[in-house]
């Protein structure tokens, strides 16, 4: 199949964008190179490109950000009261974490997401197990912690991508 010129559109936004503010000028000439860039750069890496994703619900995709967003200033202050407290005895734990999500954008983004937060790290994605394993820096409830990522992440990321 060939490459259309405009086949990932938030791709060629974010190029562009990036441009414009890494020249921190938005000159004539600046904008036309960001143009460019942002139609040319995603043409030419075509075929190591997954097919564009089109989530079907935005009001949950932002409020996932939200969540995410949320998530990553709480377990940067846990994190850093776990590390700078002498006196803490943290437990960390192997946490197995079973995939109800097929969608393989999804279970990277799931992924992605667990990584992103401080105080865990998914290590392995195993897809014909249908399982992430996550390494969690302070854990003290293995089924618990399971349940608040998949209420939390995977089910939001289950509703965006079906």
């Amino acid at each position: 199949m060939k490459p259309r010129w405009f086949a990932h559109p938030v791709l060629s936004v974010l190029i562009g964008a990036t441009w414009v503010l890494l020249q921190q000028s938005a000159a004539p000439a600046q904008l036309i190179t960001a143009t460019v860039l942002g139609l040319v750069i995603p043409r030419v890496l075509h075929g190591f490109l997954p097919e564009p994703v089109r989530p079907r619900a935005w009001g949950t995709a932002l409020r996932l950000l939200g969540v995410v967003l949320w998530d990553i200033v709480k377990s940067n202050i846990t994190v850093a009261r776990i590390v700078l407290s002498p006196g803490a005895r943290p437990q960390p734990a192997w946490v197995l974490v079973p995939l109800d999500i097929t969608h393989p954008t999804a279970i990277s983004l799931f992924a992605t997401i667990i990584t992103t937060t401080p105080g865990t790290v998914s290590c392995v994605i195993d897809e014909q197990r249908r399982h992430i394993l996550v390494h969690a820096l302070d854990c003290t409830d293995v089924p618990a912690a399971v349940a608040d990522m998949k209420a939390r992440y995977e089910a939001p990321l289950q509703e965006i991508f079906g």
